[in-house]
């Protein structure tokens, strides 16, 4: 590109963030578990509904590893991320809504809902993330991702902060009951997400394609291409090393983002607590995650992720142990102060690895990589709830994948 930042072109990148992340805010990380527990799964096994919002989360995650890396390799040959990214969105603002018109008990129509809307959400993300490539250079890398994780702190807090006024006070907002407030909310992260997103889509530049077969033909080539782009990935060895290291951590970051609520809730603690505490985690984030930007380019960005995953480690040790609601406060701050940095240091730090005109296609495997880590997390803190009958021992589980991914993170020589 000409310049190596353009700020209309960044921001209108980087507002992606703040549109989508009202998806991984309020439903995801917020309102659904709760939800689901309460309203959908209602007079259900505690342990069991935990188990089947864990197969949910998984069904989406393996759906999306499988197709990641053959879409990333039709964007690439045709030019055409933001037509996936188009279709992404459309299938998870879609599925959002959707939600607000379930009724109660109908926990089966509610997850098959969920697990499409989280098919949109993190398929549309291996396109937004590729088109960062052509919105910053190398030297920028690090603080236009860091400010599309900072915005989507802001914005996702920004609405689920509004989200959680409805719920805590409906009357005040014309509705009948705190259930009638949460289906709205729903609703209103649709809207949210679409009306965001018409940035990105007027002002980022589709990068040109490499040309190739289309339609049927470029789903077989694409099929046909994972093998050998696998074995290119493979002979560039810090590539390689980087995203085993990037799957075994970003399990543990994906897990705590998805299964804090619900943790939570077995150990307990009411849910105003635990929104509460998920408010004060994105509006710490929001600074945070530009700090680390700005770590990335002083530090280096592989020590601002080692910074990261150190505070993960406590945090994950610490939730074992937590007794008292005030401690899941301060858990909350810990990782607002962490979960963007780490997320944004690892894109920008493989965009910097791989080749440009391949980006859709390298963001596939780093995409899948992130999706098959995040199969394995919620499913084996569900599993391991109903096994031990004990829900602390789950979150024992992420220490290691912190650990292990950081040793392998290690390696890589840039």
């Amino acid at each position: 590109m000409g310049k190596d930042f353009q700020t209309k072109t960044a921001v209108s990148w980087a507002l992606y963030d703040w549109a989508n992340s009202a998806y991984a805010t309020t439903v995801m990380a917020g309102f659904f578990p709760i939800f689901f527990k309460e309203y959908w799964s209602a007079g259900a096994n505690v342990n069991l509904s935990t188990f089947h919002l864990g197969t949910a989360n998984s069904f989406a995650s393996i759906t999306v590893a499988i197709l990641a890396p053959i879409l990333g390799f039709m964007a690439d040959r045709g030019g055409a991320k933001k037509k996936f990214l188009f279709f992404f969105l459309a299938l998870g603002v879609l599925a959002t809504g959707a939600l607000g018109f379930i009724g109660k008990g109908e926990w089966g129509a509610a997850a098959a809902c969920y697990a499409l809307a989280t098919i949109g959400f993190a398929g549309g993300n291996v396109f937004y993330d590729s088109l960062i490539v052509s919105v910053a250079g190398k030297n920028k890398m690090d603080f236009v991702s860091a400010l599309g994780y900072s915005l989507g702190y802001l914005g996702g807090g920004t609405l689920f902060a509004l989200n959680v006024w409805m719920a805590l006070s409906p009357g005040t907002f014309g509705l009948a009951d705190s259930a009638a407030a949460m289906k709205l909310a729903f609703v209103a992260v649709a809207i949210w997400w679409s009306f965001f997103s018409i940035p990105l889509f007027l002002f980022v530049p589709e990068p040109a394609g490499k040309g190739g077969k289309k339609g049927f033909g470029a789903i077989a080539a694409g099929f046909k291409q994972i093998g050998s782009a696998f074995q290119e990935i493979r002979r560039v060895r810090v590539v390689f090393l980087f995203l085993i290291g990037y799957w075994l951590y970003i399990d543990g970051v994906d897990t705590i983002v998805l299964m804090a609520v619900d943790y939570g809730m077995s150990l307990g603690f009411a849910p105003a607590t635990l929104i509460k505490a998920l408010l004060i985690t994105q509006f710490v984030g929001f600074p945070a995650a530009i700090a680390f930007g700005k770590i990335g380019e002083k530090l280096g960005t592989k020590t601002g992720i080692f910074i990261g995953l150190a505070v993960y480690v406590i945090v994950a040790i610490w939730g074992f142990f937590m007794n008292e609601e005030s401690e899941f406060y301060a858990l909350a701050v810990a990782i607002g102060l962490v979960q963007g940095g780490v997320q944004s240091l690892s894109r920008s730090f493989y965009a910097k690895l791989i080749p440009q005109e391949s980006a859709a296609e390298f963001f596939g495997f780093y995409n899948m990589l992130g999706k098959f880590a995040a199969v394995i997390g919620p499913f084996l803190m569900g599993w391991v709830s109903v096994i031990s009958g004990n829900a602390r021992y789950s979150i024992l589980a992420v220490v290691f994948l912190f650990v292990a991914g950081a040793a392998v993170l290690a390696r890589v020589r840039t």
